[in-house]
């Protein structure tokens, strides 16, 4: 009974310590990349900032300091530093 209770309790330790705020950030990392909007500056997985010139359903186009457009994934995008200026 008592190597019952040690494996429940070494599971409830695991899911608070591991598995939860894997899925907080998760799930804030999803809300990230879908309220993104043209004109945030942003900052991609492999370190490309610019700013989101259109966005399409899986995909953004981020226009970069030269002028070029480069188009990525949604999921490449890792942070957002700047939200756009709301007219």
């Amino acid at each position: 009974m008592q190597s019952i209770i040690m494996l429940v309790l070494m599971f409830v330790i695991f899911y608070f310590l591991l598995i939860r705020p894997q899925q907080k950030r998760q799930k804030n990392v999803m809300e990230m990349q879908n309220n993104l909007q043209k004109g945030d500056k942003i900052v991609t997985i492999g370190g490309l900032h610019g700013f989101i010139d259109a966005i399409e359903e899986g995909t953004v186009v981020i226009k970069c300091g030269d002028g070029s457009r480069l188009t990525y994934d949604r999921s490449a995008i890792r942070e957002v530093s700047e939200k756009a200026a709301v007219l």
